[in-house]
């Protein structure tokens, strides 16, 4: 029994910053999003382990050359959204993305006031929209298949 607690505790951490991750649910479920940071025992306002995540709210959509500039620009927009759960809301995959988010900005202190949560969401926003136009990591900007429709 012993050494059973001892492997445990041994175990490699899997939720570790820049995993993708899908979330499972309210608001975002069926949604990916990015870990930031990863607290991974309980703190005094936040009984359990939990993740600060950076997730895309609304993905772009299909864009053809055959509308106009302006059309296309406004398609190929991303909504992002900034939020912390539980490590039980989250299911992580195997990949990660090395989109750099800055921690000084992103951190726990955003949920306190509306004005620099909205700061911190344009930041991720900006960010996940440059690395979209790169052509890296596209399957990250794309709706999960398996799932009907939202």
């Amino acid at each position: 029994m012993e050494n059973r607690a001892k492997s445990h505790l041994s175990q490699r951490k899997f939720m570790k910053p820049r995993k993708v991750v899908l979330v499972l649910v309210r608001q975002y479920s069926r949604h990916k999003a990015i870990i930031i940071k990863n607290i991974d025992d309980a703190t005094s306002n936040i009984p359990y382990s939990h993740a600060l995540v950076a997730g895309i709210d609304l993905y772009s959509q299909k864009a053809t050359t055959t509308i106009g500039k302006k059309k296309i620009a406004k398609r190929l927009k991303i909504k992002s959204f900034v939020k912390i759960y539980n490590y039980n809301h989250l299911m992580p995959s195997r990949y990660s993305v090395d989109i750099p988010l800055d921690k000084i900005v992103v951190n726990k202190d955003v949920f306190c006031d509306p004005g620099v949560k909205q700061k911190v969401r344009r930041e991720a926003k900006v960010k996940f929209e440059e690395r979209y136009k790169t052509g890296k990591n596209k399957w990250f900007f794309q709706k999960l298949r398996f799932y009907n429709s939202k």
